[in-house]
């Protein structure tokens, strides 16, 4: 006896069904993510990274409330990872410059110059 799998039915597309339509969110969460990293080491860009992370979530909540109407999680993915760079930035130039002034703080003369031949 020879068993016959047939393939599986195509899904289709109800003609009511609404377009995929491009998430502005998305677009916006990037750019944002793009100018947190881009500014990160300046210590400015955490304000919009910060915000990209935050607009991320809702743009991510919204593609998953629409069943895959709307697009653009490529472009979530892509801002996030820009964002958490430009936090790692701002966090990395913070640390250096703390370093910096505390070795020039460490380097400077902490008492009065005497004469040489004062003890």
């Amino acid at each position: 006896m020879v068993l016959v799998t047939l393939p599986a039915p195509v899904p289709t597309r109800h003609p009511m069904d609404p377009d995929p339509a491009p998430s502005s969110k998305a677009r916006a969460v990037f750019a944002l993510g793009l100018v947190g990293f881009l500014t990160g080491a300046f210590l400015g860009g955490v304000i919009p990274a910060t915000v990209a992370l935050l607009m991320a979530r809702q743009a991510a909540r919204q593609a998953y409330d629409s069943e895959g109407y709307l697009t653009g999680s490529a472009w979530i993915r892509r801002g996030r990872r820009l964002a958490w760079a430009g936090i790692v930035l701002a966090l990395t130039s913070l640390v250096v410059a703390s370093i910096a002034g505390l070795l020039h703080l460490a380097g400077a003369p902490g008492g009065p110059d005497f004469a040489p031949g004062t003890d």
